[in-house]
């Protein structure tokens, strides 16, 4: 059964920094390409960035570059976000999900059950 739990959401005050991790088990992480999605309240869920099964290529949504950043250690079976600089328009719940072919669209297999970041101004 394969599980991702993310962690590390919270309140934080715009300018401020969090940092969420997404623990993985139930599958072979290192073939994995990994995401971060979030979903504001009355919005769609949005791609924010993603990082290859290697981690040697990252990409991020335009909004988010320059202030988040991606990293995973394959060998604890776990994702990052550093989030620095956070805005108001940050706030949303985050999702982490696991892909086995490396996409920028939703289609991911697996995804957690997501943390909440909540950014006050």
């Amino acid at each position: 059964q394969v599980q991702l739990v993310e962690s590390g959401g919270g309140l934080v005050q715009a300018g401020g920094s969090l940092r969420l991790s997404c623990v993985a088990s139930g599958l072979t992480f290192s073939n994995y390409a990994m995401a971060w999605f979030r979903q504001a309240p009355g919005k769609e869920r949005e791609f924010v960035t993603a990082i290859r099964s290697s981690g040697g290529y990252t990409y991020y949504t335009d909004s988010v570059k320059g202030r988040f950043t991606i990293s995973r250690d394959n060998a604890k079976k776990m994702v990052y976000l550093q989030m620095n600089a956070l805005k108001p328009e940050d706030t949303a719940v985050y999702y982490c999900a696991a892909g086995i072919s490396w996409t920028l669209s939703g289609q991911y297999n697996y995804w957690g059950q997501g943390t909440q970041v909540t950014v006050s101004s």
